[in-house]
């Protein structure tokens, strides 16, 4: 009894596998990479690319100005020296954002 429950499942499993690889290269269901290819290349990139070039012309309009320097003690604390230059720029320092402990450096 138990080889006759065990040969019915395996034949049931079987067929079931082959019919859902077979559905998956051909018949209704078969497209479905085609439609998300041509979903990628004509509404993502071209979504991505309008998304890019809204953000650089909305940076080229605006004027940046960077804001006042103001010696608050909780700000800028170095309590040990960076290993690299004079020890009070941080590794990416831009002397115009980025003010050391006594002030911008062009003032």
């Amino acid at each position: 009894m138990a080889s006759i429950l065990q040969r019915a499942a395996t034949t049931y499993l079987r067929n079931n596998a082959r019919s859902a690889t077979h559905a998956a290269t051909a018949g209704g269901h078969g497209g479905g990479w085609a439609l998300w290819k041509k979903l990628s290349f004509f509404v993502a990139f071209p979504a991505v690319g309008l998304g890019m070039l809204n953000a650089y012309l909305a940076h080229q309009e605006e004027h940046h100005e960077r804001p006042p320097f103001v010696p608050y003690e909780y700000m800028r604390v170095r309590t040990k020296r960076f290993p690299w230059g004079d020890g009070q720029k941080s590794l990416f320092h831009n002397p115009h954002v980025n003010a050391l402990p006594s002030g911008y450096e062009d003032h």
